[in-house]
């Protein structure tokens, strides 16, 4: 028996323009393919869709929808209706559940932005070993008083779009939410209430006479310790893989992209986007929930 298997395309709210000919039209081209398509399910009106059908692999769907340019400016995902819903929830915090690059905002007070920008930059694309360029950043933040860090969250640090209503609906269905972070904890502590989170885990800055030192505390949280979290969780909370779920930008979050049973590329770069199962290129974060088959009736957004 053929794997059941989802199409979920998903407009950009911000354009204003409806999917339904996109939904007909690549309903069509799985038919001819040979697969048994079910009728659309809307999960909001002219911007989400569901699309379950069996049949072709769905490398084989993607490559024809490709091909018919059915996947150009939208987001979509492809996956097993299995385990679709997931139970555990891993998520990056620079970038990804905020819109701004916290160290980068913490040099430009200490007048290193554009140096610190470039390394940031470099390490996200994999050219940089994390562990060097992160400690090279940090630094370059040596004698920043200790308040500027409440001033950067403050005036700089805010949730991306869909953010809180993404946690707290995934909170609400029982999901046990993590936020692992190559950055501070004196930020991810904030943005995890901020946002709704169970848990976080960041790199602790260190102080001297009200003043950062310009190094953090051993062992930095790289990308392994990423990896290891999202093991360490699944066993403590007894979870499957294909029930777990992660979502990063960077080369930072590509093991634990990999490992999770649904890894997602958030606005990424192109080495994070290619170890991702999907990607979500245009929309904001609710986009991960119509991913795993959320109505706009189940969004919470308290």
């Amino acid at each position: 028996m053929a794997e059941t298997s989802v199409l979920t395309l998903v407009a950009d709210h911000t354009a204003g323009a409806s999917i339904r000919n996109i939904a007909v039209a690549a309903v069509r081209e799985l038919t001819d393919a040979g697969a048994r398509c079910a009728e659309p399910d809307w999960l909001s009106e002219d911007r989400a869709v569901d699309i379950a059908f069996s049949g072709p692999w769905r490398e084989e769907a993607e490559a024809r929808l490709s091909a018919a340019g059915l996947l150009y400016k939208i987001d979509y995902c492809l996956q097993p209706t299995l385990h679709r819903k997931k139970k555990l929830f891993l998520a990056d915090m620079d970038s990804t559940m905020i819109t701004v690059e916290c160290i980068d905002e913490l040099a430009d007070f200490a007048g290193f932005r554009s140096e610190v920008s470039a390394i940031t930059e470099r390490a996200m694309n994999g050219e940089l070993d994390f562990n060097d360029a992160f400690r090279a950043r940090v630094a370059m933040l040596k004698g920043l008083p200790e308040p500027v860090l409440q001033q950067v969250f403050d005036e700089r640090v805010r949730l991306t779009e869909g953010a809180r209503t993404l946690v707290q609906t995934m909170r609400a269905s029982g999901v046990y939410t993590a936020l692992v972070s190559g950055g501070f904890t004196f930020f991810t502590s904030r943005v995890r209430d901020q946002a709704g989170f169970h848990m976080d885990m960041s790199n602790d800055l260190l102080f001297e006479n009200g003043a950062l030192t310009g190094v953090a505390a051993e062992p930095i949280l790289n990308s392994g310790a990423k990896l290891a979290t999202l093991e360490r969780l699944m066993t403590e909370k007894k979870i499957e893989r294909a029930e777990t779920l992660a979502i990063g930008d960077g080369a930072n979050d590509i093991p634990m992209i990999e490992a999770a049973g649904l890894g997602v590329a958030y606005h990424a770069k192109q080495a994070a986007v290619a170890a991702a199962d999907a990607a979500i290129r245009f929309g904001d974060l609710s986009t991960l929930l119509y991913y795993q088959g959320y109505r706009d009736s189940d969004f919470v957004s308290a």
